[in-house]
């Protein structure tokens, strides 16, 4: 259940119909909902209450500081990838000591906002970033807590660009040479080594890939204590799928009850980074359509969004149902849902079986509130569609829909010119 349904005829948010929405709004816009971002986070938090974790919700699945809040103020920390990623965090009011920072590219000024702010640990994703960490900890003369994020060559069985744990992947350091790196890191007086991470790949559909990946951890993770390197968080990263169409992915508490029988011997506080898995189904987008249009060989649905909103269909070919706001008797077409971006791969759908509509109509496109407005652009000078969070019967403009002014805003033209 995700508090879309259609009440009489009309699809509503939570207590609030999305014509109404658009109506005061205009579309196109994102739409979340507050009691559906609470219940999931809940139950991926209550499935682990028997053992000591933390759940650090991964900002880069949808960064509204207002959404980062309410997860906040359930008991939540974050995953970051960038300071921009941690300046929202703190804006949010997220207690540092339950930031964790992960990402290939840390840069030197965003070590020290982080060090500065006193996160819980990054997640260090090769050797030359850990003597980086160090001298920037060094100049400023603090520990660095930190945690490598080890690759153990697991197939998450995901699409290959959402895939992160095989050894052709870009991210972490090959399970092989850990070990050795982890006895290094012990070493350097600027670094404190707290924990060790791992994430295999984004929207995973089974339970396998988890348990293999931290049954390699764990061999690691026994090995370093031998050594008398005794690490107290394991980070375990997210990548728990959800159903865009077809999937079937396991429910949270299946998921945690693996993890928690496979991890039962190590005495350390388990942390995740769930995000799709926290939003996607949280939230839509808001269409409205435009023209139709038909050729020898298809039916076009032209509507107001595009693949600048909504890029996740035009870059891994995802599926995202779309629904009609208005749910009434009447024949299906196959057609090409698509937006007014001046490229062929502008598309929120093909060859989709999708009941006939109007001119004027809205359409909810279905399971967008993860990757979804985070990944929109300006492509084609449009401006960048606002965001909406509903709780019951009431709705708060959560990010304002950009202007042709906020286009050039940061834009200057020379003297010369």
């Amino acid at each position: 259940m995700h508090n879309f349904s259609y009440k009489d005829g009309e699809l509503y948010a939570e207590d609030v119909p999305l014509q109404q929405i658009a109506a005061e709004v205009g579309t196109p816009c994102y739409v979340y909902s507050q009691a559906t971002l609470t219940r999931h986070f809940k139950v991926f938090d209550e499935a682990f209450a028997e053992v000591p974790h933390l759940i650090c919700y991964s900002v880069k699945a949808n960064s509204n500081i207002a959404v980062i809040r309410l997860l906040a103020g359930l008991g939540g920390g974050v995953d970051i990838v960038s300071g921009g990623e941690l300046f929202r965090a703190l804006k949010a009011g997220v207690s540092p000591q339950k930031i964790v920072f992960s990402g290939v590219g840390k840069t030197e000024s965003e070590i020290k906002m982080a060090l500065e702010a006193g996160i819980l640990m990054f997640n260090v994703e090769s050797e030359a970033e850990l003597e980086a960490i160090h001298q920037v900890a060094a100049e400023m003369k603090k520990k660095a807590p930190i945690a490598l994020r080890v690759n153990p060559d697991v197939d998450p069985k995901t699409h290959p660009y959402i895939s992160t744990g095989l050894k052709k992947n870009k991210f972490g350091i090959d399970i092989t040479v850990a070990k050795e790196l982890y006895l290094k890191a012990a070493q350097m007086p600027y670094l404190e080594v707290i924990g060790i991470d791992c994430h295999i790949g984004s929207q995973l559909t089974t339970l396998s890939p988890f348990v293999d990946a931290l049954n390699r951890i764990k061999k690691l993770y026994k090995e370093l204590s031998h050594e008398g390197i005794n690490l107290r968080y394991l980070d375990m990263g997210g990548g728990l799928g959800i159903p865009y169409h077809e999937e079937e992915p396991p429910h949270p508490i299946e998921y945690a009850k693996v993890i928690i029988e496979a991890a039962k011997d190590l005495q350390c506080t388990l942390i995740f980074e769930p995000g799709r898995v926290i939003v996607g189904n949280a939230g839509i987008l808001l269409t409205k359509v435009l023209y139709l249009k038909q050729n020898r060989e298809k039916n076009f649905i032209i509507v107001d969004a595009a693949m600048n909103d909504l890029a996740r269909p035009s870059l891994y070919g995802a599926y995202h149902d779309i629904w009609p706001i208005r749910q009434k008797e009447r024949p299906y077409i196959v057609a090409d849902v698509v937006g007014p971006i001046c490229e062929s791969g502008d598309f929120l759908a093909k060859d989709r079986k999708i009941p006939e509509v109007k001119s004027g109509e809205l359409l909810a496109v279905m399971s967008a509130g993860a990757y979804g407005f985070v990944m929109s652009s300006n492509y084609n000078s449009r401006p960048r569609v606002p965001e909406i969070l509903v709780n019951k019967n009431c709705y708060w403009v959560i990010r304002q829909r950009e202007t042709y002014e906020d286009l050039v805003r940061l834009e200057a033209i020379p003297d010369w010119l």
